[in-house]
């Protein structure tokens, strides 16, 4: 079993790159795809305060109901934002990557290298041609 875990949406670029940033420093691990098994209510507060968030801190805005459901609205508490977030799993920022050195929202995706027990393997190149590790795995 990993001692690392990635909460992931496949269809997220950044979530992408830094899954296989993880695999690339001979890691697999624990995959959470949120969208189909979102944390608990007490997962996330848990994920967040490890982060050392607020929980509107990893509240996502584009491409979700945030508008239409009056997120920012400051007068919302907790508890209604984590009625919202489990209603709507797409509303948390993705990646959250938690390892033995701790937990990251890994926006963007090169946050992951700071938390991640073993060095890159090989380099890096991201999905949209970026060199983040180049060769002898040492960070551009």
């Amino acid at each position: 079993m990993t001692d690392i875990t990635i909460y992931h949406n496949p269809n997220c670029g950044t979530s992408r790159n830094t899954l296989a940033m993880i695999r690339n420093s001979g890691v697999e691990p624990q995959v959470i795809e949120y969208l189909k098994t979102p944390p608990s209510r007490e997962e996330l507060l848990a994920l967040v305060a490890a982060m050392g968030l607020s929980l509107r801190d990893v509240l996502r805005q584009k491409g979700t109901p945030y508008d239409a459901l009056g997120l920012g609205n400051p007068a919302l508490t907790e508890a209604q934002l984590l009625d919202a977030i489990a209603q709507h799993p797409v509303l948390i920022q993705r990646p959250i990557v938690k390892t033995p050195m701790g937990v990251r929202l890994c926006r963007p995706s090169e946050r992951v290298l700071d938390i991640l027990p073993n060095p890159q393997q090989g380099p890096f190149t991201k999905e949209d041609g970026e060199v983040v590790v180049g060769q002898g795995g040492q960070r551009d």
